[in-house]
């Protein structure tokens, strides 16, 4: 293959993501999860189990803290997420998953797993795993949030 016709790996690694993206939206919209936005699922999705803080949510999404504060007021008013005390720090707040939120988290990780087994399919086994391999090693270097 040419240089003209070779995609940039940057964009190789983005357009699976983005077509995960999208079919996730899809299924929870498809779900009754049909009143937010992209946007707001981006900063959701960046919601620890245990809760996050507004700060932690808007470095992660790579946005302004007033703008994570905006979507996630909206995300509140859905009933996707609640504000509550922090038990280790009494002056900070965690934003936390509400039923709802965890509903539609059901559907997002059902649809990935019908994501990843297509692709596990396509690739093969050895293929598949050898990617997931790579890209958690990849990770190691260049995820910040990486726990």
């Amino acid at each position: 293959m040419d240089d003209e016709q070779r995609v940039d790996l940057g964009a190789s690694l983005f357009i699976p993501y983005r077509y995960t993206e999208d079919r996730m939206f899809r299924a929870l919209q498809d779900a009754g999860f049909d009143d937010w936005t992209l946007a707001q699922c981006r900063v959701f999705q960046r919601v620890a189990p245990d809760g996050s803080r507004l700060t932690d949510l808007a470095d992660q999404a790579q946005m302004s803290k007033q703008s994570a504060g905006v979507l996630v007021d909206q995300l509140e008013r859905l009933g996707y997420v609640r504000r509550v005390p922090d038990p280790t720090d009494g002056r900070a707040r965690l934003i936390v998953i509400e039923e709802r939120g965890r509903r539609a988290v059901e559907v997002a990780s059902a649809t990935l797993d019908e994501i990843l087994a297509e692709w596990k399919t396509y690739l093969g086994t050895r293929n598949f795993t050898l990617l997931h391999q790579i890209l958690e090693q990849l990770r190691e270097i260049t995820d910040p949030y990486a726990r």
